[in-house]
């Protein structure tokens, strides 16, 4: 069955109109000149725009972030442990997870202990992540589940965990939800990407944040369940098998949140030069250099997309050592074909911005970052130092440079917004660092499927491109909603030209 939205604003332009044919657009021009369809949805001069592509999520952690325990909003520790105590008293048995607290900003100044957990929840297991997951607190309870967690890197008596302490809490916490309780959050994340106009997303799994099965269920779900499109990712290096996952599964690659390193507001990004807030320390890398070029070789030879996940200049520079090593030993060609990913990207330096240029690599990154840390006064700049904050997150560098860009939120770290990134993107903290915003919009559609090795040659809205697209509550173009940092609501999303989302 054939379809025509007709009476649009494609771009800046009305009076468009664009028809689908068997998941494709088949052409696109003036509404006067239309083909006949077997359905015509009139699109009353809205606009309308390529589907959104979030580049980073993590949907089981989104969702049950969105039906859960979300600490995101807590002003203090005594709010977020209020918000604790009310989930304790309304749920059910079992592991309590919440994700999102931020003590940065507290008047307490320090993060939750497991004391402060305890006495409110007892003697449940409880898992709090921080807002960049990459530390938590755990409570007696949850300790208590996981055997010789006091002899691994990271682990402090007070319950607040760092490195390989923290990932084994993860792995142990979210092991603990059921089939049940994994299905309702994909499913909660899914719906509330389709209400935003997003298309796709690149699911970023891995051994440290989810699990095979897990992906396996997300992927089945995709599968079975109209909605946004799912492009699976597995963070495991290749000599412990990460690449059979792929291969089993049909992954777009073999990468994505393969920590490199951890977060900045964790104080466990790898940096050059210590912490300002915390001399004694720079962080640490996870990975022999070694290990990570065997990693790059194997999938270039496969021909797979290798991705790594780097905040810190540190992590950073070893990445590209151990692909510029696979550059010298399999040549340029065979590295630019894969188009490996870098997640994150924070702090590159501008040669390293200049390297991955030369070997045709994807920039992921998050302006929801930037917006929510950057800045002069922002975490970012307690933790780093004013001018080491300020160089974070250098967009307009990479666009500059020509590197391909795809934006992403990471959720749950932050909320599913596209608009929100797309303008985050523009109005970067530090003057000069943001993007253009057709650059912005670009990246955060376009790009997705750049980074995905899967765009089409003549660009999202051309025949012959999949129909993923979104009609918006505007009668404005495209650049009056950029100017105006406008968040319209997603009136129609369609994915393979079929409707995944209309709005009531």
């Amino acid at each position: 069955m054939s379809l025509l939205i007709t009476d649009v604003t494609v771009g800046d332009r009305p009076g468009r109109a664009v028809h689908v044919l068997a998941g494709r657009i088949a052409w696109t021009g003036a509404a006067g000149d239309a083909p006949a369809a077997d359905r015509v949805l009139p699109g009353e001069g809205a606009l309308l725009t390529p589907a959104f592509v979030d580049a980073h999520v993590h949907a089981t952690a989104t969702g049950l972030a969105l039906t859960g325990l979300d600490l995101h909003s807590s002003s203090s520790l005594d709010a977020a442990l209020g918000g604790l105590r009310a989930h304790v008293a309304a749920s059910g048995p079992g592991v309590v997870l919440g994700t999102g607290w931020d003590e940065t900003g507290w008047p307490e100044q320090r993060g939750l202990t497991r004391a402060d957990v305890d006495a409110v929840a007892g003697d449940r297991p409880v898992y709090l992540a921080r807002v960049d997951v990459h530390s938590a607190t755990v409570s007696t309870a949850m300790l208590e589940r996981i055997p010789g967690i006091a002899d691994l890197p990271g682990f402090s008596p007070d319950g607040r965990l760092r490195l390989d302490a923290h990932h084994a809490a993860r792995k142990a916490a979210y092991g603990a939800v059921t089939g049940a309780q994994r299905r309702a959050a994909q499913e909660a994340t899914r719906a509330a990407a389709a209400a935003l106009g997003i298309g796709t997303v690149h699911e970023m799994a891995g051994p440290e944040v989810s699990s095979a099965d897990d992906l396996r269920d997300l992927l089945e779900l995709a599968a079975a369940v109209p909605g946004p499109r799912v492009l699976g990712y597995w963070g495991e290096l290749a000599e412990r098998g990460g690449l059979d996952l792929v291969s089993e599964l049909g992954l777009a690659g073999a990468g994505g949140d393969l920590f490199c390193d951890g977060a900045i507001g964790s104080h466990t990004a790898a940096l050059g030069a210590p912490y300002r807030d915390r001399p004694d320390t720079s962080g640490a890398l996870r990975f022999d250099t070694g290990a990570l070029v065997d990693h790059v070789r194997r999938c270039t030879l496969a021909g797979v997309q290798a991705g790594f996940h780097v905040i810190g200049d540190a992590a950073i520079d070893q990445v590209l050592a151990a692909v510029g090593a696979v550059v010298e030993e399999l040549g340029l060609a065979a590295v630019r074909r894969c188009r490996h990913r870098l997640e994150h990207l924070e702090m590159p330096s501008a040669a390293g911005i200049d390297r991955m240029r030369d070997w045709h690599m994807v920039a992921s990154v998050q302006p929801a970052f930037d917006a929510a840390w950057g800045g002069d006064a922002g975490m970012y700049a307690e933790r780093l130092g004013v001018p080491r904050a300020l160089a974070t997150n250098p967009l307009a560098d990479l666009a500059d440079a020509g590197v391909a860009l795809t934006l992403g939120s990471d959720a749950p770290v932050t909320s599913l917004d596209p608009w929100g990134g797309v303008h985050a993107a523009v109005d970067h903290r530090t003057p000069g660092a943001g993007l253009r915003p057709f650059d912005a919009f670009d990246a955060a559609t376009h790009g997705g499927w750049i980074a995905a090795r899967e765009e089409h040659p003549a660009g999202p809205l051309a025949p012959g491109a999949a129909a993923d697209l979104a009609l918006w509550a505007s009668s404005e173009g495209l650049s009056r909603v950029l100017a105006d940092r406008a968040r319209p609501a997603c009136r129609l999303l369609l994915v393979d030209g079929e409707s995944v989302h209309t709005a009531g």
